[in-house]
Formats: C-alpha cells, structure tokens, sequence
C-alpha cells in the first residue's frame, strides 16, 4: 500500500526538524540554572539542562567556568531581547531554550544573529570574569605595546579578551563540530556567524582612562583596554542582521563552499552574517514557523523606525488606550549633597496591534 501525500510529507517535515537542530545554542538554557546549584562537581554538569555530550565533556573539564557561562546565557537572553523589542520578530522565542521553533531551528538570519550574539557573549563574560578575579586560570589582560598617548599611562586591569575569545570559541563551537549533528550547511553557516560574534567583540575593545591629579585637574590619565558592554555589541550585530546575505552551499573546485545566493562572484565576507532560508515576515502566529505574530504588540505612533504602528501591525490598524505613569518631578538640589524630588502623574496614550 502506497504511503499517502501528505504523510510523506510529515515525515520530511519531521527529518528537516532533526537535521535542523540548534546543537550549538541548545545551551542557552543554563540561563534557567537555579541558583542554589553549586557547579563544583564534575557530577553536576549532566543537571544542567541544554548541554549536549560536547559541552557535557567541556563542563567536567572547565568546572570553574561554569558560573561564567550560565552568566553569559542570561545575558544573551536579556540583550536579544532589547536589541529586538522594536521589531516583529522580538526574540522571544530565545526563551523556549532548548526547546526552539523554526524561526532558531532553521537557517535564518534570526537563528544567524543568535549565533554570534551568543558566542560573543561566551567569550565576553570570561573576558570580563578574568578582570574581576573570578577565574582561577586567568588574570588581567596584557599590557599594549604601544604608548597609550601624551599625559596617558598603561595601568589598571584590561579584560582578556584573548582568553576570552580562546575558551569562549572551544565551548560555543564545539557542539558544531559533532560529526553526526546537523547538514554540512548549517554547520558552516553556524561556525561562521559565531565567528562574527567574536569579531563584533574585538572590534568593541577600546581604551578607557581614569583620571589623577591635584583637586580633579587630569593631568595624569591611567588607561586600559576594555570591552564595551554586551549591549553595545549586540546593537552591531543587529546592524549586520539587518544587512545579513543568503546563501547557497555550492561547489567550488573539489569543495562545497556558502556563496552569496543572488552574488555569488564574490566569497562571503568574514564581517557579514549569512542566512540560509528565508523568514516570515512575522505578522501573524504561526507556531510551525517560529511566528508569534504582532497581535497586541504595542507601537509607536509617531517613530519613524521599525516600531511605528503602520509597519509594526502590518496594516490591520491599532487601537488606542490611555496609562498612567508616575515619575520624578519637581526636583531641587540641596547643599551638601542631595536633592530631593517629589512623585507627578501623568496620563499618556499608547497604542496596541489589533
């Protein structure tokens, strides 16, 4: 007896979510790690919910990392958050960790920004852990080699980045680099957007001063090199979601290689986030595909950006509703030195997706 249409295809739809999975951010979920877990016992790491046997195996051999990592993964939940809560697609979906739907399971230029947001944020929080003493195996950045500038001096603690970014890629990377995980496409297009994770955060290392001097004149300047905050990282990496180019995974002499789809005479830049299929446009729900839909979502009226209501609704309207907000007013300063504010009401008009 012949198999009927559309069970067929149920069961390619099932083999595309098992080729599809998200092994290298299945991890994400440590951000839902009690806090009373300890993290000190190689036993300990098989309750962490999210790692795969990869990681699994990286845990019981870099305990002390462990605390930095599930640090990282809330992290990244709070800043994709932000980084989207103007858009249609407001990341929500990242807390479903390890459990995604299609927006995060398939190759998407969603799925391509939480991939390097998250191995940014990996490599950032050891980076920062080293700094604040936190790590037994790391301690502060080396010093440049170069002067700082006139009236500067080298001093304080830089984050290591470099440490960062070595411990950092060897965690994030590793569930990609399994054998039986996944197409030969989606790893590449995996490892190579947590790649641009890594390169949005040593393009975010700058030089940050504290000044000395008699009575607060500056002339003195101790410096060291820092990391910006996540935040700021994942706001450079929207920017390359928003330009990101879809691929096709193509022969090129005895190898397959990702090639932009629409310019493949060109290779795929090192900075650019590479998508491999395409996403809904994210108006209405549709759990099959990762859509939460706008209904109910609230807008702007006014903006001019993603967030204003003709865009964000996606042309079926929006009502109106009033909410009170109470705020600080009224404030006066008093010597020495502390001011003192009264608490105001007001009532503002906002608007919700119908």
């Amino acid at each position: 007896m012949r198999a009927r249409p559309q069970v067929c295809q149920a069961l390619l739809f099932a083999l595309a979510l098992q080729t599809g999975v998200c092994y290298g951010i299945k991890w994400l979920a440590l951000s839902k790690t009690p806090a009373a877990l300890a993290l000190n016992q190689t036993q300990h790491c098989k309750q962490l919910e999210g790692l795969v046997s990869a990681l699994v195996q990286l845990c019981r051999s870099n305990l002390e990392l462990m605390h930095t990592i599930v640090h990282a993964a809330r992290e990244v939940m709070k800043a994709c958050r932000r980084a989207f809560a103007d858009m249609r697609w407001n990341c929500s979906s990242i807390e479903l960790a390890p459990n995604y739907l299609l927006d995060l399971e398939r190759g998407t230029r969603e799925s391509a920004f939480v991939y390097a947001l998250s191995a940014a944020a990996i490599s950032h929080a050891i980076a920062r852990a080293c700094t604040s003493g936190d790590l037994p195996g790391c301690s502060c950045g080396p010093v440049p080699g170069e002067p700082p500038g006139p009236g500067n001096r080298w001093g304080g603690c830089a984050d290591n980045l470099s440490y960062g970014l070595l411990m950092g890629a060897k965690f994030s990377d590793a569930p990609m680099k399994v054998k039986k995980t996944g197409s030969q496409a989606n790893k590449l297009m995996r490892l190579h957007n947590s790649e641009v994770g890594r390169q949005a955060l040593r393009a975010s290392l700058e030089m940050k001063c504290k000044c000395h001097g008699v009575s607060g004149s500056c002339s003195i300047r101790t410096c060291w090199k820092g990391l910006q905050e996540l935040r700021d990282v994942a706001a450079d990496l929207k920017t390359r979601y928003l330009s990101a180019t879809k691929v096709v995974h193509r022969p090129m002499g005895t190898r397959k290689h990702l090639v932009p789809k629409d310019l493949d005479i060109r290779p795929v830049k090192d900075s650019e986030l590479i998508y491999l299929q395409s996403s809904p446009d994210f108006c209405m729900k549709n759990e099959k595909v990762g859509s939460h839909g706008t209904q109910d979502r609230q807008c702007n009226k006014t903006s001019h950006g993603s967030d204003r209501c003709d865009l964000m609704c996606c042309g079926r309207g929006y009502n109106p509703y009033t909410d009170r907000v109470v705020e600080r007013c009224h404030c006066k300063y008093h010597w020495c030195c502390y001011v003192t504010c009264r608490r105001c009401e007001r009532t503002v008009e906002r608007y919700v997706c119908k």
